[in-house]
This record gives C-alpha cells, structure tokens and sequence, in this order.
C-alpha cells in the first residue's frame, strides 16, 4: 500500500500539468479532467484509510521514499511520504471536500471562459496541499507551503481584470511571506540544533536541546502558522481574499490553507510541548483571534466577507486548542473537519444566493430567499446550525470540546481561555443568525441595478446543490461520528497524545453554559434583525460597529506602523546615506582632490621652477647639516 501515497499527489499534479499546458484544445472538457484527478486521489485515499484501520495502531504509519533530493554530505534532504493517522485525516478532508469544490465549480464557472485554467489551479492547490501534509521533513513541507502559497495568489486573483482581486492576491502573497519567514528560520534552527530536519528525528530528540532553543523554533513555527491561518497579526489578508470566485473562499477557508498553520502546530506537538512560554503564546494568539474574527463578522453586510470573519474565529479555536498541548490537539483537528464540512457548505450557499442574484453580496439587498432557493436555504440552514453549535449537529461536538479543553487548563489561564471560548460562542451565534435572518427571511429587498435589470433569484443546478447537500450531511452527521464512543480521540492519540487535564467545571456544566450562550446570541439577533425591518443603509452604529466595519482598523494599523513606518525608515536611512556615508565619501574624495591639485602645481613642466626646487631643498639640507653640527 505504501506505493499508493504517491499517487494521492500525482493525479492533481498531473491534472495541473495537463490543464495548463494542453491549450484550448481541452477547454471543452478541462473541468471534468480537474474533477476526475481531484476525485481519483480521494478515492485512493479511502483505500489508504481502509488499509489503516486494519492495522494495530502501532503499526499505522506507512512511509513512502521516492529519491533523495539535496545528497551532500552532512546536509541530506529526502522526497519521503508519511502516512499516519494525522496526515490521513488531512488527506481526506482535502480530497474530499476538494472534489465537491471541483464538482461545484462545473457549474459556478460554466461561463467563464478560462475555466480551464481555473480548474488547473484548483488541481495545483490540492496537490501543493497534500504534499504539505504528506512530507516526512519540515524541508519538504516548505514546498508544499510554498506551492499552497503559489496557488493560493494564482486563485485569489484569478479575475485579474478586478483591480480590487488583483490586489488582494498581491496582500495575501506579501502577508504570507512574512510567516513564511518565520518557518525558514524555524527550519534553520532545526538543522543547527538537531543536525537534521526529518520529523522522526526531531520530534524524538527535542529533549536534547535547551528550552530557550525550542522556544525561539516554536515562536517561528508559531509565525508561520499566523501567516497561514489568518491569525493575529497575520490576519488582514483573509478578508480580501473574498475577491477571488466563491469556489476559492470555500477551498481556502474550509479544507486547504488557512488549516496548514493549525496542522503545523500539531505535527510540531513535542516541539511546542517542551517550549511552554511559545505555547502560552499560541493560546493567547487563538483567543485573541477567535474574538478578534467573529467581531468583524458582525458588522459586514458582505456575506463572504462576514463568512470570512468566521472563518479567522473557527480557526482561532483551533490554535487555542493545539495551545493547550496534549489536552486540547485531539479536538483541535476535530474542530478542524467538521469545520471543513459546515464552512465549505456555507461558503457554497453564498456562491449559490450570489449565482441567483446577479453577483449581488450585500445581504442588505436579499431577504426571503427561502421561498425561491429551497435546497440553498436547508443546506446553509444546517451549516448555520453546526456552527454555532445546536445539539447534536457537529459543531457541538467539537467546538464545545475545545470548550472544555480551554477550562481543563486550570487555574486562571483555564478561566480566561475558557471564558474567552465562550463569549466567542455567543458572538458566533449572533452573527451567524444576523447572516441567516438577512439573507433568507423577512420581505425581499433587492432592486433593479443601475441598468434596469432586476435580480430573479432561482435555485442553483445539480452540480451545485448536491455538493451542498453532501456537505451538509457532514455538517450534521459528522461530530456525531467523531464524537460518540471517543472514536477521533482514540484514531488521533497515538500521534498527537492525550490528556485530560484539570478542569473546574464538569462537562456538563461547559455544555448548558454554551447552550445559554447559544440562545443569548440568537436572541439578541432575532430581536435586532428578525422583528425588525433591515435598512437598505446600514446605520452609522457605535464606535465598535465602525471599527468592526473596517476590520477593527487592522489595516490602518498595518499602513501606520508598517507602511508609514517603513517610509520613514527608509527616509532616515537616505538622509543617512547623503549625509555621513556620501559625505564621508565625498569628503575624503574632495580631500585628494584639493591636495592632488596643489601637488600637481609642482609638477608644470617648467625647468627654471625645478631648478628653484632644487635650490631650495639642497638650501634646507645645508641648513640643517650645520643646525646638527651646531649642536
């Protein structure tokens, strides 16, 4: 079986290879190739995964070496694949719920006339993907970082023609470089600690290195998994990244990249496990985000962009979990796919309302839906339900898990965390119903466009609706699959490890404080958004609201103390560079100048002024022949 690892990335790959190099020859069927090869690497995937669950646990990780990429001596780089339980997980959900994205986008794109190349990039992202998970060395993973991080701007900015998409390509390009940064750095001090960079030794040997080391690596792969993950203060990309088709946000957001930061962190465990101040770090970081998005997600009227704002905060809970170490890995992966499944769908229904509504995102312009997109409206409807997290649908599994990880942290940290946790609940349920209560209740609100062309909102085709149903089963069915019997917790725990902790509150006590949180949250916005007619204008709102509004100013953060910041930098360093390095330079220029210039009056080609020369120097030496014998 260990021949197959492989294959799950080179039927992507080759469908990239093929899609972008055929020509237009292939337009006519490019996006059932790209779906094809997405589809063939999931099924080989469950192949795998059926093999795996056959073994004993001990025995579940299958290694694949195809070459050796760098061989120079005492410096040695492997093109090895790692299949555990871990990276098995990641295998499915990206193939998985990539392939539904594939399946949509026949139909999102129908009409676009570069929807090969669209589905060529879509394959180049799944295959940068599952090498980034798949690699058995932190040198490899770097590729597919890299590759995700290719994609990712190719996409993002695949409607270049939009001066706003192409920018925002070029913000998520640059953002990401930064954390990128830090992970080069983190593998640089891997080799120089370790001597290697390969998971198995690293991982296995961290106990030989001080804890000031470790914790500089993990503050690195921390940076790293910022940039990624849309984490503060490497966030500010993620909502920009919007400007890319609905297809894109659902396979960023969902399954792809903004959960490579998470998987890092995770994969990283023993690194951060030994480094206790980096992993302080990293819960701080999550809480801060999961609050930090689901603010901004209350205050847009854009429904990518308020989804977007929800993805930062999902996304925060799962690096809060892998903060809390072997207590909180388990449940943050399991967040991690079931948040895969609802996000993907929900995503999919807003691509779906934007189909039947002319492109329209200002929910402020929809209302009533429900009764023209029925299928649109039940599948969002049960995505809306697993976020926020209503029994027994999959959120409630997971994210009330991580809940009450955050609590068994213990002491005031525990109460911080898991009260951060849990007003980060209540805000998700008031923005998620705020979206819902906009987009598919009360009285429609949309108007003819500047041309006269009123929206006939309609139900989307079959290649849309079914993925959206497929991904609403998972959004019900899911954490109740994981949860029941500790299933994920006993598939994860032989490679991320496990521990209880020490919570002050039981379980059940966590479960009817969200539950409370929960019917808060809705409550709030029923009242505010359901009783009451939707203004075609937003209000002008509280300072907050307008802070929210301009995602709480982090790009007016980042343009006065980067940008302006860098300008004055670099004024200070010209004014430096003119006034002591030139003139410094063109001082001692100036210098040999001048004093070349009076030598050279010596040198005028006169015989009567050498002869004066003469005269004079054996004058001197006369003089200071008798001044000596004088004395």
């Amino acid at each position: 079986m260990e021949n197959l690892i492989a294959l799950l990335v080179a039927a992507p790959l080759l469908g990239a290879v093929v899609l972008l190099c055929g020509g237009r020859r292939l337009d006519a069927v490019g996006h059932w190739i790209g779906t094809a090869l997405s589809s063939a690497s999931f099924v080989i995937g469950v192949v795998l995964f059926t093999d795996l669950l056959g073994k004993n646990a001990e025995h579940r990780t299958l290694m694949q070496h195809l070459w050796t990429w760098v061989p120079v001596e005492g410096f040695q780089a492997d093109v090895t694949f790692r299949l555990d339980q871990l990276s098995m997980t990641f295998v499915l959900l990206i193939t998985g719920v990539g392939s539904l994205i594939h399946l949509y986008s026949v139909g999102y794109m129908e009409h676009d006339e570069r929807r090969r190349r669209f589905f060529g990039y879509l394959n180049l992202f799944l295959a940068a993907m599952l090498i980034l998970v798949l690699a058995d060395n932190y040198l490899l993973l770097y590729v597919g970082w890299e590759g995700v991080g290719l994609a990712s701007y190719l996409l993002i900015g695949f409607w270049q023609h939009k001066p706003s998409a192409a920018t925002a390509a070029k913000k998520a390009f640059l953002v990401n470089r930064v954390g990128d940064m830090g992970l080069s750095i983190a593998i640089m001090l891997m080799f120089t600690t370790f001597g290697t960079f390969a998971f198995g030794p690293v991982l296995s040997h961290v106990g030989d290195a001080s804890e000031g080391k470790l914790t500089g690596i993990a503050l690195m792969l921390l940076l790293a998994a910022c940039g990624k993950s849309a984490q503060v203060p490497l966030q500010s990309w993620l909502g920009d990244a919007m400007e890319g088709p609905t297809p894109v946000s659902a396979l960023i957001h969902a399954a792809t990249m903004v959960t490579a930061g998470v998987y890092l962190i995770v994969r990283s465990g023993a690194i951060f496990n030994a480094a206790p101040d980096a992993q302080l770090v990293v819960t701080v970081v999550g809480a801060v985000t999961l609050l930090f998005g689901a603010i901004v997600g209350c205050a847009k009227d854009d429904i990518k962009k308020a989804l977007a704002g929800s993805t930062m905060s999902q996304i925060g809970y799962m690096v809060l979990a892998a903060g809390l170490g072997p207590i909180g890995y388990v449940f943050a992966i399991m967040h991690l796919v079931t948040h895969g499944f609802f996000k993907a769908g929900l995503f999919l229904g807003a691509g779906s309302v934007m189909h039947g509504m002319n492109d329209e995102v200002d929910m402020r312009k929809y209302g009533g839906l429900r009764k023209y997109m029925p299928v649109t409206f039940i599948t969002f409807g049960l995505g809306y339900l697993a976020i926020i997290g209503f029994p027994g649908l999959s959120g409630f599994f997971s994210k009330d898990k991580i809940i009450e990880a955050a609590f068994a942290k213990g002491g005031t940290e525990g109460w911080i965390l898991g009260g951060a946790a849990l007003l980060g609940a209540a805000i998700t349920a008031f923005y998620m119903t705020r979206v819902m209560l906009m987009t598919f209740f009360g009285e429609k609100r949309w108007q003819p466009d500047e041309n006269g062309h009123e929206p006939h909102p309609h139900e989307s085709p079959r290649t849309m609706t079914i993925p959206m149903i497929v991904l609403a089963f998972g959004s019900v069915f899911a954490g109740g699959i994981f949860g029941i019997g500790d299933r994920f917790l006993h598939w994860l725990e032989p490679i991320t490890g496990h521990e209880e902790g020490n919570s002050p509150v039981s379980a059940l006590t966590v479960t009817l404080a969200t539950m409370v949180v929960l019917v808060v949250g809705v409550g709030i916005a029923w009242a505010q958004y359901g009783r009451r007619p939707v203004p075609a204008v937003a209000p002008r709102g509280s300072l907050l609201t307008r802070a929210a509004r301009r995602d709480l100013l982090q790009d007016d953060f980042n343009h006065v103390v980067l940008v302006r910041g860098g300008e004055h930098l670099t004024r200070s360093l010209v004014y430096v560079d003119h006034t002591l390095v030139d003139g410094v330079v063109n001082g001692t220029a100036a210098s040999m100048g001048g004093l070349s210039g009076r030598l050279r009056k010596l040198q005028n080609g006169y015989a009567r002024s050498y002869a004066v020369s003469m005269f004079g120097g054996a004058a001197i030496l006369v003089a200071a022949t008798l001044l000596m014998r004088a004395v």
